[in-house]
């Protein structure tokens, strides 16, 4: 009984379940603003760093390979703490989008490429022998393909980019994570934040089983 008073208070959980509520339209306005631009940024990161012309390869190798390896915490601190010293300073909200937005596109842009690279050659030489100019071989005949194959991957990183913007919290940002907190030391029980881990687990595990189905299904197709 004290186990249950203590983990599952269910009068504290429906107390503060508005309070987790408006914590998780905090998180998914993070999750799918970052999802977006570093959707886009990672796309152009791959095209950069495969057809670029002079050092800009080089350059975007050295970015996707420096945020692959930055802790998203670290960069957090170092966006929101660090660099108003410099004369650069953002709202906990666009601090929290540019470090995942950084992060996620460097992620993004990997798989990306693998998709890419992953094309058939005789793709290329097709397009190429019906005239196709670089710009609609990459639109029309490229990347309609190499999406196919990165759908599955790119759905994981939307994941773990959901998932990571509990370190918001870190920041000051009222999301599902922070919320919940500040609902625990309200009411001097943990129950909400075992609500706020029951919420993640409703919104992240339907898209889970997504990649596991997308998985399947393009590898079936692959294999055939």
């Amino acid at each position: 009984m004290n186990l249950l008073n203590t983990f599952f208070n269910i009068p504290i959980l429906i107390e503060t379940f508005p309070l987790l509520l408006s914590g998780l339209l905090v998180t998914l306005e993070i999750g799918i603003t970052s999802i977006i631009v570093g959707l886009v940024g990672g796309l152009f990161l791959a095209l950069v760093r495969l057809y670029g012309a002079g050092p800009v390869p080089f350059l975007a190798k050295i970015y996707i390979d420096i945020f692959r390896s930055i802790p998203l915490l670290v960069l957090l601190i170092v966006v929101y703490y660090a660099l108003p010293f410099v004369g650069i300073r953002f709202s906990p909200f666009v601090s929290a989008v540019v470090a995942l937005t950084l992060v996620s596109s460097a992620y993004t842009a990997e798989i990306f490429r693998a998709g890419i690279e992953a094309i058939p050659h005789g793709q290329f030489e097709a397009s190429q022998a019906l005239g196709l100019s670089s710009r609609h071989m990459m639109i029309d005949v490229i990347l309609p393909q190499a999406i196919k194959i990165v759908i599955p991957p790119l759905t994981n990183n939307c994941i773990n980019v959901l998932k990571d913007t509990a370190l918001a919290s870190v920041v000051a940002m009222p999301d599902l994570l922070k919320q919940a907190t500040q609902a625990q030391a309200l009411s001097a029980n943990p129950t909400p934040l075992i609500g706020a881990a029951l919420i993640y687990v409703a919104l992240l595990w339907p898209l889970v089983s997504i990649v596991a189905r997308l998985e399947k299904r393009f590898g079936g197709e692959k294999r055939a």
